[in-house]
């Protein structure tokens, strides 16, 4: 018999705890175009990597902390992202599809003060109790997602793509949303008093509930 041990293939369908990690000592903390498929990294914490261009695919990476990772061009689908915590990590142009985001605070990555267009999106995703306090993220798309008990306050999002999301309990106070888009949205108490709304767009059935911060009675 062979005395050379089998050395574990990144793509394996799963991989052990913190492999990822080790995995990516061997490529030198970087991972360029690569595919991830059925990873398995429950509460791992994983520091200073980059991928970019790089594709994970029914992973769970619930509880796990990203610290000072860098995101470039990368796409999320069928995720568990639940409770990840993001420490100075930096995103450009993530995709997330159909991915679990529940509980993440997104105001502990790291943020240029330059304004550029919008650093992810989120299609079809589950993003409730997140927090985008304070954050400028224009352009953004948060689209056919379930948003609950979301934290958008003090946050810039003009012309951000909201269609179809349900905002239910989702917290909006002096956020900027001029030219926002939320066509087919539901369950959003935004006060028109107190957010820029100029230019934003609301399916007409819906946009009554704009009316619920102004002291009248509507009559059938």
């Amino acid at each position: 018999m062979s005395s050379q041990k089998e050395v574990p293939v990144l793509k394996q369908s799963v991989l052990a705890p913190s492999q990822l990690a080790q995995s990516a000592v061997l490529q030198g903390n970087s991972f360029l175009s690569k595919q991830f498929n059925g990873l398995s990294e429950l509460a791992q914490e994983l520091q200073g990597i980059e991928f970019e261009d790089c594709c994970f695919q029914d992973c769970h990476f619930s509880e796990s902390v990203f610290r000072k990772c860098k995101f470039i061009d990368c796409r999320f689908v069928r995720c568990n992202l639940s409770l990840v915590k993001v420490p100075q990590c930096q995103f450009s142009g993530v995709e997330f599809e159909e991915c679990k985001l529940v509980g993440i605070d997104w105001t502990r990555a790291a943020w240029s003060r330059l304004s550029f267009a919008a650093p992810f999106s989120f299609k079809q995703c589950i993003l409730n109790d997140c927090s985008f306090l304070g954050l400028s993220l224009d352009e953004i798309i948060i689209e056919e997602c379930k948003a609950h008990d979301v934290d958008f306050r003090e946050g810039s999002f003009n012309q951000a793509n909201f269609t179809y999301t349900d905002f239910s309990h989702s917290l909006f106070g002096r956020t900027q949303l001029l030219e926002a888009d939320f066509s087919e949205a539901t369950n959003y108490d935004i006060d028109i008093f107190n957010n820029k709304i100029k230019g934003a767009k609301f399916s007409r059935d819906e946009a009554i509930r704009l009316l619920n911060c102004v002291d009248i009675e509507l009559m059938d």
